[in-house]
């Protein structure tokens, strides 16, 4: 009876911790839902002047044209859904320090000092490099991207003035036979095609994040990155390729930029296995490998 007793002391002392651990997480998640919400409704007030400043790119392709710049509501609800969806990103940008903190206050009593001096640096440097990514495509890629889709239309898309404020004559137009076409982009398709672009360029400048956390836990190397080189040429290519229209400016800018994140990624894996190996060498834990002192042989 005594044994029983005490296996259900121990059953009972194991549980108290994942106990602890599921309410701090779910006080994690409350705070980090509340500031999402808090911040979507902010936006929400607000969504007209998102909507403007996402929607520069294209206003100045067209009105490099001479066009006007003006998108359509396909739909009845569709300006409704498109104050949603600007909400819900703006929102998502805004409450995402908070989130962050949150998530970083729900892992941090579970790691060692070195190990939050190591994991630190990334949490910061992620958002970061996401805002120039992000800023490299609204302000380089959308408009080649715009420029080049744009160059499809054809015909009297806008007829020359004569000087005297009336409407062009019908010779002009009859001087155009083709049938034209001309550009009526929908809010939300165009929204969609942004928002894309936006987080795939977000998403791509994480990589010297990524590897580079990598390097850190020894789950690669710079010798390992840099034998692979050739590979990732390849598969930069055809992500420059597929995320960019077909156009040569703009998959060169894309692939130079990405290339180089890579270069850099290289780098700085060296700079990290050199200041490890240096703090096991001045520990006296260093140990040679034998391939590297038969490449130096």
């Amino acid at each position: 009876m005594a044994s029983k007793t005490d296996k259900d002391d121990e059953l009972d002392d194991s549980s108290a911790p994942l106990i602890e651990h599921l309410a701090e997480l779910r006080t994690r998640i409350i705070w980090s839902l509340l500031a999402f919400v808090s911040a979507m409704v902010l936006c929400y007030t607000v969504w007209n002047p998102i909507y403007n400043f996402l929607t520069q790119p294209i206003c100045h392709a067209l009105e490099a044209r001479d066009q006007e710049c003006g998108l359509i509501l396909l739909k009845l609800q569709e300006g409704f859904f498109v104050a949603i969806r600007i909400s819900l990103l703006g929102g998502f940008v805004l409450a995402f320090p908070i989130i962050a903190y949150q998530m970083w206050r729900f892992v941090a009593p579970g790691l060692y000092r070195n190990e939050k001096q190591a994991f630190l640096p990334f949490l910061v440097a992620s958002p970061v490099m996401f805002f120039l990514g992000a800023s490299f495509a609204y302000y380089i890629i959308l408009p080649l991207a715009y420029d080049f889709f744009l160059g499809f239309q054809q015909g009297p898309l806008a007829l020359p003035d004569d000087g005297t404020g009336a409407e062009p004559a019908a010779e002009a137009i009859a001087d155009n036979p083709m049938a034209a076409i001309v550009f009526q982009g929908s809010v939300d398709e165009y929204l969609s095609l942004t928002t894309k672009f936006i987080l795939a360029f977000g998403l791509s400048f994480q990589l010297p994040v990524l590897l580079t956390l990598m390097g850190k836990a020894g789950l690669v190397s710079a010798v390992g990155l840099g034998s692979v080189r050739k590979y990732a040429v390849v598969a930069i290519l055809m992500l420059a390729a597929v995320a960019t229209p077909p156009d040569v400016v703009s998959q060169v800018v894309l692939f130079t930029v990405v290339y180089g994140l890579y270069e850099i990624s290289i780098y700085l894996v060296r700079r990290i296995e050199k200041r490890r190996e240096a703090e096991l060498r001045a520990q006296g834990l260093w140990v040679e490998d034998e391939d590297e002192d038969e490449g130096k042989a």
